[in-house]
């Protein structure tokens, strides 16, 4: 598996700023509410970020502490595709939160103020998920070996 490099990350919360800004577009058009994320979204998010981190730091200790201990690489491989699923999905989030923000601030009349703290409350979150999703996804990299440093070999 290779690392998170930020091309998807980055087309995933344009995709998801645009998304979100039609997805109000559209309700606007045909009359419905506006699209508002539930009020514990953000605490949601922020609690899945810190649960990911949390099963990737005995990780990070066993390969890079000062005692290296043996790692189970099945349980290495898993926490790791769940950080990296973490990242992307906290970028898409991150996009449409963001594009919800646009639609309100672009209005000649101004929605609720809580709509708009609701959508920032969104993105703070999904922000926190997708750094924390790449941090953790980092703790679960082996750490280059002696030998290959002496050989001159690069590791993919």
């Amino acid at each position: 598996m290779t690392r998170t490099r930020p091309t998807p990350v980055i087309a995933l919360a344009l995709l998801g700023l645009v998304v979100g800004f039609l997805v109000e577009i559209t309700a606007a058009a045909t009359g419905a509410a506006m699209v508002l994320p539930p009020a514990t979204l953000p605490v949601a998010l922020v609690a899945i970020a810190i649960i990911v981190a949390a099963l990737a730091w005995p990780i990070r200790q066993a390969t890079r502490g000062k005692v290296r201990r043996h790692v189970n690489p099945f349980l290495a491989m898993r926490v790791a595709v769940l950080a990296k699923a973490s990242a992307l999905s906290g970028a898409l989030m991150l996009g449409f939160g963001l594009g919800i923000v646009l639609y309100i601030l672009t209005r000649s009349v101004m929605p609720a103020v809580i709509s708009l703290w609701s959508a920032l409350g969104m993105a703070l979150g999904a922000a926190i998920l997708l750094t924390l999703g790449l941090v953790a996804e980092h703790f679960c990299t082996l750490p280059p070996d002696d030998d290959d440093n002496e050989q001159g070999e690069v590791r993919a």
